[in-house]
């Protein structure tokens, strides 16, 4: 049997910026692309803490170093700049291989590494 289990997360980075003219998708800084195991195309989850909306978008490279947080498209009127979110993404795995893995949880501070 396959289920769906979280396989990263940010965990409450803050929005830089909100691109209303831009298709859409999630531009997240590179170096926290790296440490959450993220990927460039990837299905992502976006929980705002601050209001409630959860949605669903994919992830555009952004700049290394940057603590980038754009939200693109319409998923721009989700959000506010400066709002607290939750990016997370899933895997399909065997429920046995499910039991032991242990997903990349990133706690940025100021959209950082520390």
């Amino acid at each position: 049997m396959m289920i769906e289990v979280m396989k990263s997360k940010l965990h409450c980075v803050q929005v830089t910026e909100a691109n209303l003219n831009y298709m859409g998708s999630i531009t997240i800084d590179e170096d926290l692309m790296d440490a959450a195991n993220l990927i460039a195309g990837e299905k992502v989850q976006v929980v705002d803490n601050n209001n409630g909306e959860r949605f669903e978008t994919y992830i555009i490279r952004g700049e290394r170093g940057s603590g980038c947080i754009c939200l693109n498209g319409a998923a721009a009127r989700k959000v506010q700049v400066g709002d607290t979110v939750i990016i997370i993404s899933y895997a399909l795995m065997d429920f046995e291989e499910a039991k032991t893995f242990k997903p990349s949880v990133v706690f940025p501070l100021d959209n950082r590494l520390q």
